[in-house]
């Protein structure tokens, strides 16, 4: 008999709430996988946009471009597409964390099993899958952190571009 695969007696609720937890570690590892490439894919296609922004490539100022297409959208709607573009990347910045804490605490069980077996091997195992992970979630959110912030202050600028362009018109 294996003592990592049995929880340590318990209660049957204490049973039930240790083996759900096992269910979670390959799907949580697998979505914090995909954030991490997400971070990459978004890291470029800032970078992108950035190149094209130093450059004055109009497609990069995409609020502007939104206003010059639709000049009598308001500033408010203008306003909710900048949220609605940042809102991805600001949730993996909160999420990747918090799922890498998780998959952090998941294998910490069976690690303390095998550690009280003497399977140090074992605990060795369950330990580099725990750091891993919350390694790369946090590379994750970092990322995202900081493409969410810049971006927010490019919108920012934009939108008071905007704001002073309808202001100088009116005036």
């Amino acid at each position: 008999m294996n003592p990592i695969a049995t929880p340590p007696p318990a209660s049957s609720v204490e049973s039930m709430m240790y083996a759900l937890s096992q269910l979670f570690l390959t799907p949580v590892l697998i979505v914090i996988a995909l954030l991490f490439l997400y971070a990459f894919f978004a890291l470029g296609a800032f970078s992108l946009q950035a190149w094209q922004r130093r450059r004055g490539e109009p497609a990069a100022f995409e609020l502007i471009q939104m206003s010059l297409r639709a000049p009598a959208l308001p500033l408010s709607e203008l306003e909710a597409e900048a949220v609605t573009r940042l809102e991805f990347v600001r949730i993996v910045t909160r999420v990747a964390p918090m799922l890498g804490l998780v998959a952090t605490m998941i294998p910490m069980g069976p690690a303390l099993q095998a550690l009280g077996a003497g399977q140090l091997g074992d605990v060795a195992g369950k330990l580099a899958v725990a750091f891993s992970a919350v390694i790369l979630a946090l590379l994750a959110s970092a990322i995202t952190y900081w493409i969410a912030n810049v971006r927010r202050r490019w919108y920012a600028r934009d939108l008071m571009f905007i704001e002073n362009s309808v202001q100088g018109v009116k005036s």
